[in-house]
């Protein structure tokens, strides 16, 4: 989609209203409706209910010009999306020669960037954004941040390098890969610790997080267009570095109730979130129960049921999986299609001895394994609403069924979590948001790094299988269309895609847009005293593995879903 010529006419005048060395002074409050609000389960705009499609572009700060930074936003808010994922957080051991950073995290000591290649970047964003009509979510630090030379000999050429390990793809620049912006493994690193869980127990770590926090947060208090603060992307117990024995899921829970609430001190008017990936621990003890919700005064109205929707159970999930696999199985039978998987007796098939003595297993998405316990989270008084994620890539999300094409069942069981999320928000009595999802398509599989690595497994120089990784396009369409209209029958109030592409990007080199095509070529000039026409360079923004540059189809799906969530 390239944005629409009238640009060029009136950019300059736009710019020059947009980006300024502070935030925008938006002098409304809560009362007038300006700001995202909460009303029970629903977002609140204006005084209306507010649904929304989004997408995430977490590289948005790190592009080289403001004009870039404009056309994608337009691009996206074109499309319908109303709320656009990104990183408040750029953090590196080392100033880069090029490129933007915003905080240096180095023995022990914090330093924060507040100039033009530091947070007035995130500045520029947030302007235009509002401009746009978009809302933003900021996420503060990130779980993930893998070294990139672990295992080499080799050093970085320069600060551009990103993984110069021999046979991997090494031509990444920093901030290209979403686990390349710093976080939390870098800060237990440079505080000279060993565990990632120290992160959310160590005071120096703590105080310098919330002293990087506090900066961020009170640039925009007063902004409309930001929609949340998000404590972290996908914190968990464990990361590259990995967890000690002490770390649990009252470890993570606390840890989110302390930022939040600080937060929350500096800044009233915005929601706050938590951005973990939805991991369930359905027999763990928590810091906040739920309370058990007061027998109504007076009967419904008829027509109306009063309901009260119960938290998501072991038992639930047992009995669900085994009724899905019971329907599948029958569906198997009448198309010819069944695949026994027991031992025939006397003509029958039967489980085998070893599956009815086995003793049911939840899985590390239910059972705590990760030191999450995401209703415990949601259910903190600081935290806004529900928050989880859907990267069947690279986290299992229930049990194969060999009745099932591999797609089929990346689908259900996709569609099955989701289920699971909006049940839980609802117990907990917030509303809930699917803060990003993708599916690896086999044109995208080259670039597909995930997210606790500096390797594309499926890379050319790579990759030491000829087998194709990844679901064909129509099945990524197939699959994003049930998830969305999944998500928004159940009830949903935000569905984030990951991750947004866009292309005709100023390229610089040593930056996270480098030089990789040349769109035009320096022509000559026809007659004396005319000046050449230079070439002119141009890149596509980061692909991990889920961009959607050229692909029409998702947009459509997308733009489609915005009209249907908006609907509702």
């Amino acid at each position: 989609m390239n944005f629409l010529p009238w640009v060029s006419l009136f950019f300059s005048t736009l710019l020059a209203s947009a980006v300024a060395t502070t935030p925008s002074q938006t002098t409304a409050r809560r009362d007038s409706s300006t700001f995202v609000s909460t009303s029970g389960s629903d977002f609140v705009v204006n005084g209306s209910a507010f649904k929304y499609i989004g997408t995430n572009a977490y590289w948005l700060p790190t592009l080289n010009t403001n004009e870039d930074i404009w056309n994608s936003l337009a691009n996206i808010s074109a499309l319908g999306i109303k709320v656009v994922r990104l990183w408040a957080f750029n953090d590196v051991d080392t100033i880069p020669v090029n490129g933007t950073w915003f905080q240096l995290v180095r023995n022990s000591t914090v330093s924060v960037n507040t100039g033009s290649n530091g947070l007035q970047k995130l500045d520029t964003v947030i302007q235009m954004a509002e401009q746009q009509g978009l809302y933003v979510i900021l996420s503060l630090t990130n779980n993930w941040y893998p070294l990139p030379l672990l295992n080499s000999t080799v050093p970085p050429i320069n600060s551009t390098a990103f993984d110069v390990t021999p046979g991997t793809n090494n031509t990444l620049p920093r901030n290209y890969l979403s686990n390349n912006y710093g976080g939390m493994d870098l800060y237990v690193r440079q505080f000279g610790l060993e565990t990632h869980d120290q992160f959310y127990t160590n005071e120096s770590i703590l105080t310098s997080f919330m002293n990087y926090t506090t900066q961020v947060v009170s640039r925009y208090v007063n902004s409309p267009s930001i929609f949340s603060y998000e404590l972290a992307n996908d914190a968990r117990c464990n990361s590259t570095l990995p967890a000690s024995a002490s770390c649990t899921t009252e470890t993570i829970t606390t840890w989110h109730a302390t930022v939040a609430s600080h937060i929350r001190s500096i800044d009233p008017n915005h929601l706050i979130s938590s951005g973990v990936g939805g991991y369930m621990c359905t027999n763990c003890p928590k810091l906040y129960p739920l309370t058990p919700a007061p027998a109504p005064v007076t009967s419904p109205l008829p027509g109306k049921k009063k309901r009260t929707v119960a938290p998501v159970t072991k038992e639930q999930i047992l009995r669900e999986r085994s009724e899905r696999r019971r329907r599948n199985r029958e569906a198997a039978k009448r198309a010819g299609t069944l695949v026994e998987d027991g031992v025939r007796v006397r003509g029958r098939w039967v489980s085998t001895a070893t599956k009815r003595q086995t003793t049911p297993s939840l899985g590390s998405m239910y059972d705590g394994s990760y030191g999450v316990d995401s209703q415990d989270i949601s259910n903190i008084p600081d935290i806004g609403f529900s928050s989880f994620q859907l990267f069947p890539d690279q986290q299992s999300y229930g049990t194969d069924d060999p009745n099932l094409t591999p797609s089929q069942n990346v689908e259900q069981d996709g569609t099955q979590w989701i289920t699971y999320q909006a049940q839980s928000a609802t117990a907990v009595g917030k509303p809930a948001v699917l803060t990003g999802f993708g599916l690896v398509t086999q044109s995208n599989a080259p670039s597909f790094v995930p997210f606790n690595s500096t390797v594309a497994p499926f890379a050319s120089d790579n990759s030491s299988s000829n087998a194709t990784y990844g679901v064909t396009n129509q099945q990524q369409a197939d699959t994003y269309t049930t998830w969305l209209n999944t998500g928004i029958a159940a009830g949903l109030n935000g569905i984030v895609q990951y991750q947004w592409g866009q292309s005709n990007l100023t390229a610089a080199p040593g930056t996270t847009v480098s030089p990789p095509t040349t769109t035009g070529e320096q022509s000559t000039p026809s007659s004396p005293g005319q000046s050449s026409t230079p070439s002119t360079t141009t890149g596509e923004s980061p692909n991990d593995g889920y961009s959607t540059t050229g692909s029409s189809t998702v947009q459509q799906v997308l733009g489609s879903a915005a009209q249907a969530i908006a609907a509702d």
